[in-house]
């Protein structure tokens, strides 16, 4: 199923907006300052892979992108369920409108 271009642009909106936020959160920024240091202690070795500075360095990058992906995955989860939630209330609002529309016109 393909959504409405103006759907795709207002999800790709708030995809960037929630990116932004995740850019600026605190939690973040310390660990990507510390994958930046022990990056910086990477190069000072001669056999990088084999250094315990990369390991170091290659643990922090993953706990980093696992904190980014999983503040993206669960502002996603919410912003769907606040979507689902409308989405019911506007079928249940229409669904009672009509209810309500019919008993009128079958009592004159």
């Amino acid at each position: 199923m393909d959504f409405p271009p103006w759907m795709q642009r207002a999800i790709q909106a708030r995809l960037d907006e929630v990116s932004a936020l995740i850019e600026h959160d605190t939690e973040l920024s310390r660990v990507r300052g510390e994958t930046d240091e022990a990056f910086e202690a990477l190069f000072a070795g001669k056999d990088v892979e084999q250094t315990p500075e990369y390991a170091e360095w290659e643990n922090r990058y993953i706990v980093s992108k696992g904190i980014e992906n999983e503040q993206l995955y669960m502002q996603g989860l919410r912003d769907g369920i606040q979507l689902t939630v409308f989405l019911l209330g506007q079928s249940m609002l229409e669904e009672s409108n009509t209810k309500a529309h019919q008993s009128t016109n079958a009592n004159p």
